[in-house]
């Protein structure tokens, strides 16, 4: 699988622009009605995805001219867009659409187009939309040269100012924003093969936005996904706000058979956290965009396994059917975690998908790959089909993401928040020390965990191993954390690997959601 560097993916936050359009309207002669256009919509989107996967796969090399040829990462990002020609503005909508320029890793021209009043017209390319700062632009650049993206501002943190809250750039990259958030992870908008040597990374070739009215409160995007392994249509409906939400409905045409496709793919980074200090990184203890895969089961079970840097690649898979929902998470919300004045780790969203109709039976699949900076995008999870979709037919499904920082209702009782390994011997234990054991210890905190901080013997460590043996459990008070801290000791045969489950309960009642681990014993 292909490392994507955050370089790549932080390029959003670089600047660019796009005109104003005068859209033209159809003349009437005396006496006479002109005929009316047919409205743009989805089901056009739809036909074209449709009309692609039927004919040959063609993505030929960019031809970009020789001043954007050679763009490093800086200069591309010295391309600047003009604010002043930012396209919504002109019907008193709340949004504005800027556009990226073609350059550096973005050499795949996208169409981008505008639809008001029900007509579509793509929005040209003009070097008067951007400032290129040391970039000297061609004296005759082409008419038709395109975008490498787009972006959409919103008055997200205050009525007065246009922050960025959407972004689509690179093959089926995407990001969006809630209240006092900054960038983070991404989503996606389909995994081809994703964990193997056979995987490919379809791209968006076209874009049509939908002209907000005056008091709209949401965006509406429509985009068209080529691959060699599938097309698609996706209509993307945008609710800016606290928690930002993004509605998704997907109607894909693979083109050959036995694909594994991942729907609703998330991918972000996770270097190192006080689980996982295989990487040491001077006075910064933590570094990750997402510190926990969320899942909520289709029996309504709550799972959390936190994350890790593996030394190689791991796939980790949840059978499950009509899944609930899942979410690559940052809970670690502490500054000090983080110790980063400038990348803000503490405000990176969390994104989670839940579907808006039954999928049946297929699996969340994590990926985690090894990485030795923080550069990489090393984590992907995504839900994938039992059943690949057939050639050729339409397969269409539909989900919501919500960006968020700290959801009330997503594990509504104990949460799992921190997560640390030792020797046994760690903590003095005065039994004999077992070969090849390791200690545990997981904190919990929110739902009813305060409720049992002053009396901790009313709850039970249940924690299980797929392989080995539970030496022993014990749990305590955490009045930092006005929560419970669960300890067991696991022994596993050297080199051999087991999946480790534990949650809390008093009597019969679950108290928390169910923490995973998968462990190789040294």
């Amino acid at each position: 699988m292909s490392v994507f560097t955050r370089r790549q993916m932080l390029g959003a936050i670089a600047a660019a622009g796009a005109p104003s359009v005068v859209f033209a309207q159809p003349t009437q002669r005396s006496g006479v009605a002109s005929p009316k256009s047919p409205r743009f919509g989805f089901e056009e989107v739809i036909d074209r995805a449709r009309e692609l996967a039927a004919a040959p796969f063609e993505d030929p090399p960019a031809r970009l001219p020789e001043a954007f040829d050679k763009l490093d990462y800086d200069n591309w990002r010295d391309i600047r867009f003009r604010k002043d020609r930012a396209l919504l503005g002109e019907t008193g909508g709340p949004f504005r659409l800027e556009t990226f320029h073609l350059g550096f890793l973005y050499r795949r021209a996208v169409t981008i187009n505008m639809i008001r009043d029900g007509l579509a017209s793509p929005i040209p390319y003009s070097p008067a939309l951007f400032d290129y700062g040391r970039v000297k632009p061609p004296k005759d650049p082409p008419v038709n040269l395109g975008f490498a993206g787009f972006r959409l501002h919103f008055p997200l943190n205050d009525p007065d100012v246009y922050d960025e809250a959407i972004s689509f750039l690179g093959a089926s990259y995407f990001r969006f924003l809630g209240r006092e958030q900054q960038y983070g992870l991404s989503a996606r908008g389909l995994c081809v093969e994703a964990g193997t040597d056979k995987e490919s990374f379809p791209f968006f070739r076209e874009f049509w936005i939908e002209t907000p009215s005056a008091g709209a409160s949401r965006a509406t995007i429509y985009a068209l996904l080529d691959g060699e392994a599938a097309t698609g249509a996706f209509h993307l409906e945008l609710t800016p706000g606290h928690e930002s939400v993004l509605d998704v409905r997907a109607t894909l045409f693979p083109r050959r058979e036995n694909v594994k496709f991942g729907l609703a793919p998330l991918t972000s980074m996770y270097l190192t956290g006080e689980n996982d200090h295989r990487i040491q990184d001077g006075f910064r203890a933590e570094l990750h965009d997402s510190d926990g895969l969320l899942i909520q089961t289709g029996a309504g079970e709550w799972l959390w396994r936190p994350l890790s840097n593996p030394t190689g690649a791991r796939t980790t898979s949840f059978i499950d059917k009509d899944n609930k929902g899942f979410g690559l998470m940052q809970r670690d919300r502490a500054f000090e975690s983080y110790q980063d004045l400038d990348l803000a780790y503490e405000a990176r969203p969390s994104y989670f998908v839940e579907p808006r109709e039954p999928w049946g039976d297929g699996r969340i699949e994590l990926i985690e790959l090894s990485t030795e900076d923080e550069t990489n995008d090393n984590i992907v999870a995504s839900w994938t089909p039992a059943v690949p979709p057939e050639p050729r037919k339409a397969f269409t499904y539909a989900y919501r993401i919500t960006a968020c920082l700290d959801l009330a209702r997503l594990s509504p009782n104990g949460r799992a928040i921190n997560t640390f390994r030792a020797p046994p011997r760690a903590l003095g234990s005065s039994e004999a020390v077992t070969v090849n054991a390791r200690r545990f210890l997981v904190d919990f905190a929110g739902g009813d965990m305060a409720y049992y901080v002053p009396d901790p013997s009313q709850v039970e460590v249940v924690a299980t191993a797929t392989n080995g043996q539970i030496l022993r459990t014990s749990v305590i008070a955490n009045s930092h954390i006005d929560g419970l801290r669960a300890m067991f000791d696991v022994s596993v045969k050297s080199g051999q690997t087991t999946d480790l489950r534990l949650f809390l309960r008093a009597g019969t009642r679950t108290l928390t959601e169910t923490w995973t681990y998968p462990w190789t014993s040294p």
